[in-house]
């Protein structure tokens, strides 16, 4: 029995050797598995190709107050995976990226280092010591600083960090040009009207804004008859009512070689909001009256074809808004696209679901040396186009016009090969006259990027500002802003940064609930037509009634006109209930998938543990 026991210990102690040495290995090779859908724990393929080609150390300097009493616990937990990132670019980077851990304590010197190099103090406690939570990147001369890192900012962690590497390692800024009829796209400068109204300029779209840490941003004027030639890309945000010269400008810039990112627009309501503002105040410099944009001659030469006085409406991909009297509705021309709208290219790497308002379509006609590639679309079942002027009036007044066709739409495009210039002779020629432009370049190689939106680049439409920390911060919705910002750097930058993406959401979109919305959507439509159809039936009868009838027969008629009254307020609780119902059946067809969802969720893990158990015990009791 003594034996038995002396065994038992020396079995057990074998054990916890044999587990604290496979714990030791295992943390020393840090080895990791990311099971995640949209592989969260990994560093994107954009990351991966920036470190690779990292020719010289960069040094990351992490400042965090670990030792601070009042670190609130959710930065904590969010420092460890800012560390656990950070060492995933260590081990990536091949022996050029250098991690630094600082701890810096009031009176420090680490302290002061961290205040020399930009990162944030802040007081998490009013009578304690200031915090530090923040990054800098270092190489050579060159430095750039994350002031402060807030968990609410997740999603560009990965995507800030790559950024400021690229920074220091690759200091040179290529120019982009901006063209836009919308004003205020690029911030807006302080002037002695706003001094005297104490109003802050608006600092512009928060696109813009990031595009400036790492590009030359210069703004293009509506009416330039040039491009500068050291402008590398060109982006043209509503190009409305542009003159030819202008057109002709943009025209010989593509045919040279430089790059177009063109977004054109039936129904902009950022122009929209500047017209309404300008109505308001004659005294601000506003772009004239809102309406669409388009490039025209240009279109025409290179076949494009795009309908100003339609936008793309689908039910699959409603987005549910306030409507005008508070309450929730869905708006189909409002676009939440998912990974089934989004082609598989090299500009969308990592790009998994985008929110586009109020977009028209594009349509490409054959034309000799271009090639024309969709890369977002609508839905094929789901789809159709409404009259853009009705957009105004909010989603209800366009639910009649809403019949899908059957055709795919697309959003936007990339558009390659030879271009042949639509002004051969020049912008202002004209049979007869003798004003022609003798240095016209007629065709070129070029590079196009279309979107049948501009209005998906607006703040309202990227991001959502929150009071954070270290200030108010821009949190990304849905990856409007990593697309633009792909395209830009396969037009003006390093084309590594390509693959950078936004930390995938855990949240992803419901697919099937999505399907099952929009099923709904249809059979309330068409009930809220039969609606419709009855009363106008109605009215016609009273109407008819109350011309028909004269003189004696008004007692008749007030008779007639009560019974008729009355049939349609039945009709009309009719079908208003049979509404209801429909309304119900979807509920309750996402009711009952959430409760299946949260049944294998919560019950199958520990089912298939317990049948695995089962399973061992009945193999053992065989042996």
């Amino acid at each position: 029995m003594k034996n038995k026991k002396v065994f038992g210990l020396a079995v057990l102690a074998l054990i916890l050797v044999i587990v604290g040495a496979t714990n030791y290995i295992l943390s020393a090779l840090s080895a990791r598995v990311d099971l995640t859908a949209e592989q969260l724990y990994t560093l994107s393929p954009g990351s991966k190709a920036v470190l690779a080609k990292l020719d010289q150390k960069v040094t990351l300097k992490f400042f965090f107050s670990e030792s601070a009493k009042d670190m609130p616990s959710s930065l904590k937990t969010y420092a460890e995976q800012v560390r656990d990132l950070l060492g995933e670019y260590e081990r990536a980077g091949n022996g050029n990226v250098v991690i630094e851990t600082y701890d810096p304590k009031q009176d420090s010197d680490e302290e002061e280092w961290a205040v020399k190099y930009g990162v944030e103090p802040q007081q998490a406690n009013p009578f304690g010591a200031p915090i530090y939570f923040g990054l800098v990147v270092t190489c050579g001369t060159q430095e750039q600083t994350i002031p402060g890192f807030d968990p609410r900012m997740e999603s560009t962690l990965e995507n800030e960090i790559t950024r400021h590497i690229t920074r220091v390692a690759w200091p040179e800024r290529p120019v982009v040009g901006v063209l836009s009829a919308i004003p205020g796209v690029l911030g807006e400068q302080m002037n002695p009207m706003m001094m005297q109204m104490r109003r802050r300029p608006s600092p512009g779209w928060v696109a813009f804004s990031e595009l400036k840490k790492d590009y030359d941003l210069r703004e293009i004027a509506k009416d330039a008859e040039t491009i500068d030639p050291d402008v590398k890309a060109l982006v043209v945000i509503h190009p409305k009512d542009l003159s030819e010269k202008t057109l002709f400008a943009i025209d010989q810039f593509v045919i040279k070689g430089g790059r177009l990112i063109a977004c054109v627009d039936p129904f902009s309501f950022k122009d929209m909001e500047a017209s309404s503002q300008q109505q308001q105040n004659p005294m601000m410099q506003m772009g004239g009256q809102g309406g669409p944009s388009t490039l025209g001659k240009l279109f025409e030469k290179w076949g494009i074809s795009f309908d100003t006085s339609k936008c793309v409406a689908d039910d699959k991909a409603a987005v549910q808004i306030r409507g005008r009297n508070g309450a929730v509705v869905t708006d189909a021309t409002v676009l939440e696209l998912g990974k089934a709208n989004i082609a598989k290219d090299v500009l969308t790497a990592g790009i998994s679901q985008l929110i586009i308002p109020y977009a028209g379509a594009l349509e490409f006609t054959p034309s000799e040396g271009l090639e024309f590639t969709p890369i977002l679309t609508s839905s094929t079942n789901n789809a159709c186009l409404v009259d853009a002027s009705m957009l105004q009036m909010g989603p209800e007044a366009i639910r009649g016009q809403i019949k899908p066709d059957g055709v795919r739409r697309t959003l936007a495009g990339r558009l390659t090969g030879t271009f042949k210039t639509a002004f051969p002779k020049g912008p202002d020629w004209k049979e007869g006259s003798t004003n022609a432009v003798p240095t016209v370049v007629e065709s070129g190689k070029g590079f196009v990027f279309l979107f049948a939106d501009a209005d998906f680049l607006s703040n309202e439409a990227c991001v959502e500002m929150v009071n954070t920390l270290f200030g108010q911060q821009a949190v990304l919705r849905g990856d409007n802003l990593s697309l633009f910002s792909n395209i830009i750097e396969q037009f003006a930058g390093r084309e590594e940064l390509i693959g950078l993406r936004s930390r995938g959401p855990s949240d992803r979109p419901f697919e099937v609930v999505r399907n099952l919305r929009a099923e709904a959507e249809k059979k309330f439509r068409a009930k809220a037509e039969e609606l419709q159809a009855k009363l106008n039936e109605t009215s016609k009868k009273l109407n008819e009634l109350l011309q028909g009838k004269r003189g004696t027969d008004r007692q008749l008629v007030s008779q007639e006109l009560e019974s008729a009254i009355g049939e349609a307020r039945r009709e009309k609780a009719k079908t208003q209930k049979e509404l209801k119902n429909v309304r119900k059946e979807l509920n309750a067809d996402i009711e009952n998938l959430g409760f299946r969802l949260k049944v294998v969720n919560i019950c199958l893990v520990p089912l298939l543990v317990i049948l695995f158990g089962i399973f061992r015990a009945v193999l053992r009791r065989k042996r």
